[in-house]
């Protein structure tokens, strides 16, 4: 379809929404309210959705070539076009507050991406092509050019402008073409803004200087907190990622910028990830607290309480919107026909009014994580989350439900449910003196026993030699190798170690990743960490680290990762960047740092 490889994509955050850049200078999808919201460009996944391209004339041409790189520890993208005529740099952001530095970042992010052009030698010819199309390439807008210079969008309820200092822009019917000169020390700042038909209007900010701002604002929160560990050079920018990721309003971790970038091309397993995962969270977690910052970390834990609410009969929804919305009823676009035609594209997840068993775990789990940090006495929210979710547990537990992948076909005992049902009840158990008298710890730790004493006997399959998916079932599941991360038995366990050796042997690939099942037609990324933890704790802490340098060699030349990795062209797959992923990779380091952690 002519589109570019996942990988050609970087990331640009204000903490308050996303946009991806390609490597050839077009941002091809950006949802400038929130990470969850409507985009003002959607090629990603729609030809004629929209984007934003600024770059030489005649680029991708012989003679031309492109190097990128993040300021460190900023989501900051500077790319230099080298041509026959000369060389350009192109930096990319999505603008912060002005004067914002450390944990204010993000909290009134004025919805402004930024784009400046650096003449670096000879003289080099751009090309800017602008073409809104806002509600997710449904709306073409009226665009008007203003006595400024600048060009104003208006369709629905978004009002765009776009503006440049020392350059005069036109407009035609639809969409902006125009093209300039730079020559070497020429600067050209170009500032989009977005705003409300019927709320706050547009602001227009000087690149340059809100530049020069972004960047202080990005290094100052990362002094905020110093990663200790190995591979400080990998767990940096994976932290920024996951910051970048974090919607900063409501302290929420978005799992992805984007919405149904395809599991496999040609396939229909498309979703909408731009929302948050409970079952991600005591790993996200876990990841903040050592890579990113306790703040975070902090917040992201109020965020779910609150997002939560008071806990009654109804199973916890497995992923809610960033402010906390529980309804996430999805739709498909038949306008947009998906990434290099891998439809449908959804907006919203079904996901949510599944029935998910492993949520608790994840929860609780993140509770006793952090029980230092909240004190010896719970106060009442805390508590009554803590209770209901164990509640809850012991009266549902032998249900089955969809799985830690989500599936939409039937309901069945998944392993790796019943494991954090397990995780559940022996974290409440430790917090039991927290809880006040409504706790029952004697009780919970008779469910407790009785949920590990189902999964030794029911999970494990004599003929496979392994622990499988689901109860009763043949079939591998990476997601076993989840059980010693939580503690349900240590992975020098026979068992384990047995689990551990049969994954590797069926599940791996010859460049060390890990498919979920025996039919997953790729890498999944998460898993393949999982599998660098194990081996740490199995003892075997040089084959961990070949396999970390391994999967880590997947990320893109700006270091994002997607969901999935192609089985045989190494092309990233899925939803990107993929917070899972990251969060994997901080957590393998730091295992690897330190072999007893968690």
């Amino acid at each position: 379809m002519g589109q570019p490889p996942i990988s050609d994509y970087g990331f640009l955050s204000d903490c308050r929404s996303g946009a991806l850049v390609s490597r050839d200078g077009s941002v091809d999808w950006w949802c400038p309210d929130r990470f969850d919201g409507s985009a003002v460009f959607a090629r990603v996944v729609g030809p004629q959705a929209g984007h934003f391209r600024l770059a030489p004339v005649g680029a991708g041409q012989p003679g031309h070539r492109v190097e990128r790189a993040y300021h460190p520890d900023t989501l900051v993208l500077r790319t230099v076009h080298h041509t026959p005529e000369g060389s350009v740099a192109v930096t990319d952001a999505l603008a912060a507050e002005i004067g914002a530095r450390a944990h204010q970042l993000g909290m009134n992010s004025p919805a402004v991406l930024l784009r400046v052009v650096e003449g670096l030698s000879g003289r080099v010819r751009m090309a800017l092509e602008y073409v809104p199309r806002p509600a997710h390439g449904l709306l073409t807008p009226y665009l008007h050019d203003q006595s400024d210079g600048s060009v104003l969008a208006t369709a629905g309820s978004v009002v765009l402008v776009l503006g440049a200092n020392g350059l005069s822009l036109q407009a035609e019917r639809d969409r902006v073409y125009q093209e300039f000169e730079v020559s070497d020390g020429q600067v050209v700042g170009f500032d989009l803004a977005y705003g409300e038909a019927y709320g706050t209007p547009p602001v227009r900010l000087d690149p340059l200087m809100t530049l020069a701002e972004t960047i202080q604002a990005w290094e100052a929160y990362r002094e905020t907190h110093q990663y200790p560990g190995r591979y400080p050079e990998l767990v940096r920018p994976s932290a920024t990622v996951l910051t970048g990721l974090t919607y900063a309003r409501s302290g929420a971790v978005a799992a992805a910028a984007t919405t149904s970038l395809p599991e496999r091309l040609g396939g229909d397993r498309n979703y909408d990830y731009r929302y948050s995962w409970l079952r991600d969270f005591s790993m996200t977690l876990r990841a903040l607290w050592v890579a990113a910052c306790p703040h975070e970390a902090s917040r992201l834990f109020a965020w779910v309480t609150r997002s939560i609410g008071r806990i009654g009969d109804k199973p916890v929804p497995v992923v809610f919107g960033l402010e906390g919305e529980r309804d996430l009823t999805e739709h498909e676009c038949p306008h947009l026909p998906g990434y290099a035609g891998s439809g449908p594209v959804r907006m919203g997840n079904d996901a949510w009014c599944q029935r998910q068993l492993d949520v608790p775990g994840e929860i609780l789990s993140a509770v006793w994580r952090l029980r230092d940090y909240l004190g010896d006495t719970f106060d009442e929210e805390l508590r009554e989350m803590v209770l209901g979710l164990t509640e809850q547990v012991a009266s549902t537990w032998r249900l089955p439900d969809r799985g830690m992948w989500e599936t939409r076909e039937e309901e069945r005992h998944y392993l790796s449910s019943k494991v954090l049902c397990w995780a559940a009840m022996d974290r409440a158990v430790g917090l039991a003196d927290r809880l006040g008298d409504r706790a029952d710890p004697r009780r919970w730790a008779v469910i407790r026993d009785e949920i590990r004493d189902t999964v030794l006997r029911e999970g494990w399959n004599d003929r496979i030699g392994a622990f499988t998916g689901a109860f009763g079932s043949t079939e591998l599941d990476a997601s076993a190798l989840f059980l010693p991360v939580v503690h349900f038995l240590p992975a020098d366990d026979p068992r384990m170690r047995a689990t551990i050796a049969v994954i590797e042997r069926d599940l791996s690939t010859e460049g060390g990743l890990i498919r979920r099942w025996n039919t997953d037609p790729a890498g999944f990324v998460l898993c393949s960490f999982w599998l660098v933890e194990c081996l740490v704790m199995t003892g075997e802490q040089r084959r961990a680290e070949e396999l970390f340098a391994r999967v880590s060699g997947y990320a893109n030349d700006v270091g994002l990762f997607s969901e999935q990795i192609d089985l045989i062209t190494e092309a990233q797959l899925g939803n990107t960047p993929q917070a899972l992923s990251h969060i994997g990779q901080i957590n393998a380091a730091w295992r690897l740092t330190d072999p007893s952690a968690f």
